[in-house]
């Protein structure tokens, strides 16, 4: 099942890109994103983060927010927050999402924080759609893409200045993992556009959040990556138990839809998270 999910989501996606190189060739559109202004660096602040993520849609939790929602200001009060970027979620058929969200985003966001584009992206031609939005980041899943296609998305985010967020989820992800930031470190220092690597908790079997495992794989990360809890992170005590766990960031989406308030929510697990960091002994500090 866990391949019928990503194999699936992987198929729509190659469709998605055909189509949309049918209607823009790959040239014309490289030629447009590296006339795109720079987007805003990802700035960590060395202790805890936060990811804050648009997604209108879960396969998991179902409708978070209908067509009615606000994209722009939504993403305007994560950054107000303080969040260090925002996710925006642009798979259409599972999450409502879409390219336009993301230049929605940008354009809410301006020199405040990077857009991250989340999606099942399998071609580097995604990347380019990313960048042509102004976006400043994008999402890689390290278990749907084989190696060489993996090689191919990092140098082409390198090319364009996006900082590469790898996820992972479980050990043989890890492992790969390692081998590529290890690869890839000095290319993506040179475009100031970093790899981060995180864990993703939901089980891809039932989509569901699988309690306790991301604690035990925070340690099993590349070191001198930055390191992301994904899914399950919703409320301030979850934001510190990951940074006592030893990562530097969450990347919070369903919670923050959900949540009554939700810049105050980025404000509370930040503010516990920096707090849970603080409270580490130096030498598990990064």
């Amino acid at each position: 099942m866990s391949g019928d999910f990503l194999a699936g989501m992987a198929a729509s996606s190659r469709e998605r890109c055909l189509a949309a190189e049918r209607e823009v060739p790959r040239a014309t559109l490289l030629a447009r994103a590296l006339a795109t202004p720079p987007a805003p660096r990802l700035r960590l602040s060395g202790g805890f983060d936060l990811i804050a993520e648009v997604k209108l849609r879960s396969p998991a939790a179902g409708q978070l927010k209908g067509g009615e929602e606000d994209v722009a200001a939504r993403v305007a009060s994560y950054a107000v927050a303080g969040a260090a970027a925002v996710s925006v979620l642009t798979e259409p058929t599972r999450f409502d999402g879409s390219l336009q969200h993301l230049e929605l985003a940008v354009r809410a966001l301006g020199a405040r924080a990077p857009a991250m584009r989340k999606d099942f992206l399998v071609d580097p031609y995604q990347l380019i759609e990313a960048r042509a939005a102004g976006a400043g980041g994008a999402l890689v899943i390290l278990r749907m893409l084989t190696r060489a296609e993996i090689e191919a998305l990092l140098a082409m985010a390198a090319e364009l200045g996006l900082f590469v967020l790898l996820e992972a989820f479980g050990e043989e992800d890890i492992a790969l993992a390692h081998e590529l930031a290890q690869a890839h470190a000095a290319r993506a220092r040179a475009a100031d556009a970093p790899l981060l690597v995180g864990v993703n908790s939901r089980d891809l079997v039932t989509l569901q959040v699988v309690p306790g495992r991301l604690e035990p794989l925070a340690a099993r990360l590349p070191a001198d990556v930055p390191r992301v809890a994904e899914s399950g992170v919703a409320s301030a005590a979850d934001a510190a138990r990951m940074a006592a766990a030893g990562y530097d960031l969450a990347l919070v989406g369903s919670a923050l839809m959900q949540a009554a308030d939700p810049p105050q929510l980025v404000r509370d697990m930040l503010r516990a998270g920096r707090a849970a960091r603080r409270g580490m002994p130096p030498a598990e500090q990064r």
